[in-house]
């Protein structure tokens, strides 16, 4: 059988299983048929608790992942660069500072905050692309920059979480980093938005292949190469920017999703991005699940785990020699 085609099942099988098993198990358990039953019959109290609570951080965590892994691989297509990372590079953190900003001041408008956050996305992927910029991105110095741009972001945001001489609870999650006590409203803003984002990733990916080749090269397709990286660039930072006003900043998944794609499905983005989707998807719920199992009742939080993870793989990258 085809390995893409395998590929495809094995984490579509593996994201299935994941999402069963997160489901029912934590500190209320019931048997997969008391779940079915409860969620399409109703009369059950601790089913009701698991839809309430428990499901809607199950939903997040796998629009999330999907959203920063897509988000990640555009971002490395547009700027060839394989370091490219929503997280790494800064995104994340003007994304959540420019959401955090706008709801503390205006929280009715909590449902648009992925528009605000992707103005503060948009805003530190520019600083990022124009100060790296010079005959080339250079990795290293991309990362250097990114940096930068992520902790004073980062920094700005730590000051809505201070008060007179000592620090309290965030006023936003996307500051904190954790899925934990997610609403059915985050889930609708992160379906509506976050999956108008990943339809158009999906529309784009003949573009992304043609952003590999050489800028003459691909102007000699009759492609404009500056519209398509501001097209590609611009849905790149809306995912990330999504997913960083529901679920907070978790950087590494559009660093290590897009690299393990590559080697199982190829290089072709119209098939990379819809499998880094659902890579991304489980390799988040997966770190989610884990967090909340470790320690029982404490939890790690998705984010620790995946910097865990995320750190050597990135040191990995930067020791490599074409780099």
């Amino acid at each position: 059988m085809n390995k893409k085609i395998v590929s495809f099942v094995v984490v579509g099988i593996l994201l299935v299983s994941v999402l069963i098993y997160s489901s029912l198990s934590g500190s209320i358990q019931v048997s997969f048929r008391e779940l079915l039953i409860g969620l399409t019959q109703g009369g059950h109290d601790e089913v009701a608790v698991i839809r309430d609570l428990r499901l809607p951080r199950i939903i997040t965590a796998m629009m999330a992942g999907a959203a920063l892994a897509v988000s990640g691989a555009l971002l490395q297509a547009v700027m060839r660069n394989p370091l490219a990372d929503a997280g790494i590079i800064g995104i994340s953190s003007g994304a959540g500072f420019f959401s955090v900003f706008v709801v503390s001041f205006f929280p009715t408008l909590y449902f648009w905050s992925p528009i605000f956050a992707f103005i503060g996305g948009a805003i530190a992927c520019f600083l990022v692309y124009s100060l790296s910029w010079k005959s080339g991105l250079n990795p290293v110095k991309l990362i250097l920059i990114g940096v930068a741009i992520n902790a004073v972001f980062s920094g700005l945001s730590d000051t809505f979480n201070y008060r007179g001489s000592y620090t309290v609870t965030s006023i936003s999650p996307t500051t904190t980093s954790t899925l934990a006590m997610k609403s059915w409203t985050d889930v609708e803003i992160i379906l509506w938005f976050g999956g108008i984002g990943l339809l158009a990733a999906f529309c784009v990916g003949y573009l992304c292949n043609l952003l590999v080749l050489q800028d003459k090269t691909a102007k000699g397709l009759g492609i404009s190469v500056l519209r398509s990286r501001l097209i590609i660039s611009a849905i790149a930072v809306m995912l990330a920017a999504v997913s960083t006003a529901v679920a907070g900043l978790i950087a590494f998944i559009g660093l290590l999703v897009p690299h393990m794609a590559r080697q199982l499905v190829g290089t072709d983005y119209k098939i990379l991005l819809p499998f880094t989707a659902l890579a991304g998807a489980l390799l988040l719920l997966l770190a989610d699940t884990l967090g909340r199992m470790i320690i029982a009742p404490n939890e790690i939080p998705a984010s620790i785990i995946m910097a865990i993870i995320g750190g050597p793989f990135l040191i990995i990258l930067l020791r490599r020699k074409e780099l």
